[in-house]
């Protein structure tokens, strides 16, 4: 029997409401109908009042609505949240507030009253010019330029070139930031499917596509929203092609044109949180442990003012600073304290079930199961890791996909359930083929893991020595040292050749490149 809750639009949209907001729809509803019994702000209550969503109970309680006007009063509830949602929130959004000027604009349009039309008009090109929306910038100009064609009061002839010239400009600005932009996402859907080149071969296909944009924008001046899409694109073919480098200062240039223009953090505050997201990761990919903390410490501080933006910036706020939280106790070798987080992670995880996607997901629940490999609780680590890789599709994070599998072998057999682990390791062998993942690292580590049985104890720390001469010169190289940003396969050695723990081993490495 299926434990999954049915879900409702509108149901969901109350359950994400503020209070403020409830508090003013029942204001604005109450004034709407005249009427404090209407059925729509009746069938608000009733929702607001059930922790699921249940039409049975909604039926009983719903103050004589009936079955069959039941979508219908949904549909009209469903509206009139959001007709409410908009009059309170407009003040806080740049965004609202043009769309707003130029519904104005229009209604004046229409009316005749073309100069106060025109100066709607005029107030609405300021504040996209200030938000950086182009587009809007650009049905702005197409607007004014319509109007001037009728009222020619203003000089048209004089101003009909300049108008002209101004949106050709705004016109090669939306075609620049609408190439951008495509780069950036194909370049961020290419890093889901593949994670780092793995071969000469990737290079050659990801530079024939990508570098040619990339080169074209090099040198050319860009405003705010191109430059950060441009940024963006950099960040993730340099990520991609394991120069982190270069990576990091991208991320660098990214955020530092922020804080050139700050009002733009909350104007598109999705595209600032992920510029910290990446810049917290080429620094823990880096090792850089004072600089990571500094940026955490900046993200930090910025939350309660970003999660009290709304609640979308609530739940990519806290993606990236769980993950962050997670790769700074890796850092140290804290991993017992880490794992105080799993309950918080767990709790966001539910919370915001229907609005993490799959990719997110997978990924803390592997840092999560590495947490749990380096304390030593294997059975847990072994929980996560299946999450990870039995997602339907094979092509999410196959990247992840792979190593979580590897790692499921390796705890296996750290958690004595070794006793199938010639078809665990068949099976991961295959998968690995299949999805063109199998280098010299896994194979000498799948070698290694046949053998076991076969290897006597007394030749075992031998054993483990060989393994580990054999992978150490792996961790720089080009391709093969990919591995190793997934599993630490080294400190693992290390630690089963001394008999300590893997924490153990990480943190002695942090307290010595850290001077402690």
């Amino acid at each position: 029997m299926s434990n999954v809750t049915k879900q409702d639009p509108v149901f969901d949209l109350i359950q994400a409401m503020s209070k403020a907001e409830k508090r003013n729809f029942k204001l604005y509803a109450t004034r709407l109908s005249g009427n404090q019994d209407a059925k729509f702000l009746a069938l608000f209550d009733v929702l607001d009042g059930l922790d699921e969503y249940d039409e049975a109970k909604i039926l009983k309680k719903g103050a004589g609505i009936k079955k069959e006007q039941l979508p219908n009063m949904k549909a009209h509830l469903y509206r009139q949240l959001l007709i409410s949602m908009r009059l309170l929130n407009v003040q806080h959004s740049l965004g609202m507030q043009i769309r707003e000027q130029i519904d104005f604009a229009r209604i004046l349009y229409d009316k005749g009253q073309y100069r106060q039309s025109l100066k709607y008009l005029d107030r609405a090109q300021e504040l996209a010019d200030e938000s950086e929306d182009h587009i809007m910038a650009l049905h702005v100009t197409q607007t004014q330029k319509a109007i001037e064609s009728l009222y020619v009061g203003r000089s048209m002839v004089n101003k009909s070139t300049a108008m002209s010239r101004e949106a050709d400009r705004r016109m090669s600005i939306v075609s620049h930031v609408n190439e951008l932009s495509n780069l950036s996402n194909s370049l961020y859907s290419l890093h889901l499917k593949l994670g780092y080149v793995r071969s000469e071969k990737d290079i050659e296909v990801i530079d024939r596509h990508y570098k040619p944009i990339l080169d074209k924008y090099r040198d050319t001046p860009l405003t705010f929203t191109e430059a950060i899409y441009y940024d963006q694109s950099q960040v993730w073919y340099n990520y991609i092609l394991h120069r982190f480098v270069a990576s990091y200062r991208y991320a660098r240039r990214w955020l530092d044109a922020y804080e050139a223009r700050p009002a733009m953090k909350e104007a598109m505050y999705d595209n600032f949180i992920k510029g910290i997201s990446r810049l917290l990761e080429g620094l823990f990919l880096m090792d850089s442990y004072k600089r990571y903390m500094a940026v955490m410490e900046r993200l930090t501080e910025a939350r309660e003012r970003l999660c009290a933006l709304n609640v979308n910036a609530e739940i990519i706020y806290l993606q990236v600073y769980f993950a962050g939280r997670l790769n700074q106790h890796f850092l140290e070798g804290t991993f017992t304290e880490g794992l105080t987080l799993v309950p918080e992670i767990e709790d966001y995880l539910r919370r915001h079930s229907g609005n993490i996607d799959q990719h997110h997901r997978m990924l803390l629940y592997y840092k999560i199961a590495c947490m749990y490999f380096g304390d030593g609780n294997y059975k847990r680590s072994m929980e996560y890791l299946q999450r990870v890789y039995s997602t339907r599709d094979p092509l999410v994070r196959r990247d992840l996909q792979c190593y979580a599998r590897i790692l499921h072998l390796i705890a296996s057999y750290e958690a004595g359930m070794d006793y199938n682990l010639d078809y665990q390791i068949k099976t991961v062998y295959a998968f690995l083929t299949k999805m063109n993942d199998m280098h010299q690292v896994q194979r000498q580590l799948i070698d290694f893991l046949k053998r076991l049985r076969s290897i006597y104890q007394t030749d075992f720390k031998g054993e483990l020595n060989a393994l580990y001469e054999r992978l150490l010169p792996y961790t720089t190289h080009p391709y093969e040292r990919r591995t190793f940003y997934y599993l630490d396969l080294i400190s693992w050695l290390e630690s089963k050749n001394r008999n300590v723990s893997v924490a153990q081993v990480r943190r002695e490495k942090f307290l010595a490149a850290n001077g402690r």
